[in-house]
């Protein structure tokens, strides 16, 4: 509180003072207000202001005048009323009333903001520190009662996320999708030491990336770049995290029509959806029996985008379409209850890859 440093602040900084107290003090979802009297106490304990109740109430009005959910702010100042008397004029009967309670009401309602909290918390791409500092800000929209209902955000578990420059990444990154401009930048992986290291050319030097961004995306939980890597003529995804040492180029993105994913319209949705597990390379068209017993999990890996056919009540035919390399490691994850179809070659490849996942699990003689 300012009145902690002894700061003597004068009456005209009143309505910046009670805006703090009921942002702190109040919400419109679980009903905490204040009243004139409450306020008037507040003001004198935090911030040594001795205001009387007529000044106080003045004061509000001007506020709920000025921040009316009627104007584009991101909240507005409001009031309770309670009817004290009825009176008479020219013989028509009217209610006299007078506010009751005075609180603030946000654009966020902590119901949303629990869930950009949450979101936070189930992410993968961001450091724990990072997480920590969102989270707090995202307290600041709501009032004291909210912050006391989030205490579980100490207790997360620690991310694998190692790389301190993503949000400066992203920061380029936006820039230079916005310019149309080529990026730079090193890509790492991960060692035994478990420490990110850029990834080296074949005479052992620091290789560099030069890419053509096109946009950020969030999947499973991380952060990718659909770019083009400018030796090439195809789409590829990047991880964010992965990347160090971003610089943003004055030489111009590549035109997007000339990369071969682009000649037919490319389609964002369509192209998440077919690119799942975030692989580079061609889609197929894949036909498998699947038991009905995962088909909440069928709409949650493909949606809508299924053609079902042979149903029966216990199994039925679904075919999709998908980047190959990533429908062979879903294959793999639900081979349990699925069975591959077509195409033929897929269907070897998956033979083949399974042959040898059962041959390392084979128990000695």
């Amino acid at each position: 509180k300012m009145a902690e440093f002894k700061i003597d602040l004068s009456k005209k900084t009143a309505p910046l003072c009670i805006l703090e107290i009921l942002k702190e003090h109040t919400d419109s979802f679980y009903g905490h207000s204040l009243t004139i009297s409450e306020i008037c106490s507040k003001l004198q304990t935090d911030y040594g202001l001795d205001l009387n109740r007529k000044t106080v109430s003045n004061t509000l009005s001007e506020l709920k005048y000025f921040f009316s959910e009627y104007e584009d702010h991101e909240y507005c100042v409001c009031c309770t009323e309670k009817n004290v008397a009825t009176r008479y004029k020219d013989g028509e009967e009217y209610v006299v009333s007078k506010s009751d309670g005075w609180y603030i009401s946000r654009d966020f309602s902590d119901a949303e903001l629990r869930l950009l909290i949450d979101g936070l918390l189930f992410s993968k791409h961001l450091p724990n520190s990072h997480c920590r500092a969102l989270s707090k800000k995202l307290e600041k929209l709501s009032s004291k009662y909210f912050k006391a209902r989030i205490k579980h955000i100490d207790t997360m578990i620690e991310r694998s996320c190692k790389n301190k420059q993503l949000f400066y990444t992203v920061e380029i990154l936006d820039e230079a999708i916005d310019k149309e401009r080529q990026v730079s930048f090193s890509y790492c992986s991960f060692n035994t030491d478990k420490k990110l290291c850029p990834r080296l050319a074949s005479d052992g030097s620091i290789r560099s990336y030069i890419i053509n961004p096109y946009q950020m995306v969030a999947a499973n939980g991380r952060y990718y770049l659909i770019a083009n890597y400018d030796k090439y003529d195809n789409i590829a995804h990047y991880r964010l995290d992965y990347i160090t040492d971003i610089k943003l180029l004055d030489t111009p993105a590549k035109d997007k029509s000339l990369l071969v994913d682009y000649k037919n319209g490319f389609n964002l949705p369509r192209h998440m959806a077919e690119h799942f597990y975030m692989y580079t390379g061609s889609s197929i068209t894949v036909t498998f029996h699947a038991d009905k017993t995962i088909l909440n999990d069928l709409f949650d890996w493909f949606s809508d985008d299924m053609i079902f056919s042979n149903e029966t009540d216990k199994t039925v035919d679904v075919t999709v379409k998908a980047n190959q390399d990533s429908m062979l490691f879903w294959s793999l994850q639900y081979g349990r209850y699925i069975e591959v179809i077509n195409p033929p070659d897929f269907r070897e490849k998956i033979a083949e890859v399974t042959g040898s996942m059962a041959e390392k699990y084979k128990t000695p003689k």
